[in-house]
């Protein structure tokens, strides 16, 4: 079996242990899936996130444990010559959200969420990707290429006969709303790719200079997002690059994409060309000693986590140990005595609720975002306890995946958010926001733009 993403790492895991229970084929895959040591607490409805299609179901199969299983039983020929369109491993994979939460509450730090991308390139073996996924997966270079495919969210939102179309012909819901782009990108917004502090204040010293990934997300969707984030660390007398092509690179056409999408639909390959691309913006800023900031916890979490699987090199070390969320940056630089930024009050009377996307959960981030809202002087947060919110990238718009989509977010998330009603909400995830606007009507900010209410005058 020749496997799509690199399993290495994996190399010695099980050796000498007479028990480990390593299938007979998949080399080092089959010894990644091996770590698993049976113990059931992924079957165990605890505080904390994974795994969420158990969680609402209560199916055994559904579960980490459960999924790790089946892949045993594939590996060891019990599923047949074609394992891999097994249905019952294909039932079982489908339901996985790659929330990255087995990661860190499994004692064994099963990672599901790479699991099931290897598992989608050995199905794609036997079955060509779907139009839909083509479509989502290759969201970033769809919208710079296709001006038509930005305004199909707004038109199939307004209409309900097209939606339906859109879910006969592609597969998307006609249940959910599709999110809108902004009408201008950020790229489109702003020429110049670098922000001087002394543009905006002059009573700070230069604290520094970093660099920032501006995802196909933020670019796209919500270029306010980044715009505050610049504001943010300007004010504390940071100079902002945004991470851009490199010039001589001969296939600079594309869009910079981390290629996250790619990766969790399956399409391993063309995410590795789009990693390699963006190796190559990050790596000069690294050289020159500048940290990456990432505002979309699933696209700078691929840079610093997926990419170790994709073989691109030692570029990928370098890269990744300067590779931060905004905020565990700030965080850092706060308790490093460089970000002196004293935020003032804002909305004193008013709750805030704080949901944790969860790739910022499976890296212990929401440390850090609980140490930067205390820098808000008298700000009242709660941040809640939720599993998966279940839009989970594209999986909620999807038809055969919509009503799970919004069973997850009603087994902690909206019930939480309904019981607050007039509490503002902060959410750092793309699709945890959009979840949030679908469920309960009422929409949510990224941190950085609450940081940049609170700035001072």
């Amino acid at each position: 079996m020749k496997t799509f993403l690199d399993w290495t790492a994996y190399r010695d895991a099980g050796m000498g242990d007479a028990y480990a229970d390593i299938p007979k084929t998949g080399g080092d895959f089959a010894r990644a899936v091996s770590v698993c040591i049976n113990s059931h607490r992924c079957e165990e409805k605890r505080k904390g996130v994974m795994c969420p299609s158990f969680r609402v179901t209560g199916k055994v199969p559904y579960s980490t444990g459960g999924r790790i299983r089946l892949l045993k039983a594939a590996l060891n020929g019990g599923l047949g010559d074609s394992p891999f369109t097994d249905l019952m491993l294909a039932d079982a994979m489908d339901l996985c959200v790659a929330c990255k939460g087995c990661k860190r509450e499994c004692e064994s730090e099963v990672d599901m969420s790479m699991m099931k991308i290897e598992y989608l390139a050995q199905h794609y073996l036997h079955s060509k990707p779907s139009l839909r996924t083509r479509l989502l997966a290759n969201l970033s270079a769809n919208l710079q290429y296709y001006g038509c495919f930005r305004y199909l969210p707004t038109v199939l939102n307004r209409s309900r006969l097209l939606s339906r179309l859109a879910e006969l012909l592609l597969g998307l819901s006609a249940k959910r709303k599709l999110p809108e782009l902004a009408q201008h990108s950020f790229e489109k917004r702003h020429v110049n790719k670098t922000s001087h502090p002394q543009q905006i204040i002059n009573d700070l010293p230069l604290a520094g200079e970093v660099a920032l990934l501006l995802d196909t997300f933020t670019n796209n969707f919500c270029p306010e997002n980044a715009e505050a984030a610049i504001r943010v660390l300007n004010k504390a007398g940071y100079v902002v690059h945004i991470v851009d092509h490199n010039p001589d690179h001969v296939d600079a056409n594309p869009p910079l994409c981390c290629g996250r999408t790619q990766l969790a639909h399956g399409l391993v390959e063309a995410a590795r060309k789009n990693a390699y691309r963006m190796l190559e913006a990050l790596l000069p800023h690294v050289e020159a000693g500048r940290l990456i900031i990432g505002l979309e916890p699933s696209c700078l979490l691929a840079i610093r986590d997926d990419y170790k699987f994709l073989d691109l090199g030692a570029a990928v070390d370098k890269v990744a140990s300067h590779a931060v969320m905004f905020e565990e940056f700030i965080a850092r630089e706060t308790q490093a005595k460089r970000f002196k930024l004293n935020f003032e009050s804002i909305n004193t009377d008013v709750p805030l609720m704080v949901h944790g996307h969860c790739h910022q959960k499976a890296v212990g981030a929401m440390k850090s975002m609980r140490k930067v809202l205390k820098m808000i002087p008298e700000l009242k947060f709660e941040i809640i306890e939720a599993s998966c919110c279940g839009m989970a990238g594209s999986f909620g718009i999807e038809k055969e995946h919509a009503d799970i989509s919004m069973q997850m977010a009603e087994d902690a998330l909206l019930p939480a958010l309904r019981k607050t009603p007039d509490a503002r909400v902060v959410a750092n995830g793309f699709s945890c926001r959009h979840q949030i606007s679908e469920g309960v009507q009422r929409s949510s900010v990224h941190l950085a733009v609450l940081l940049d209410e609170a700035l001072p005058v």
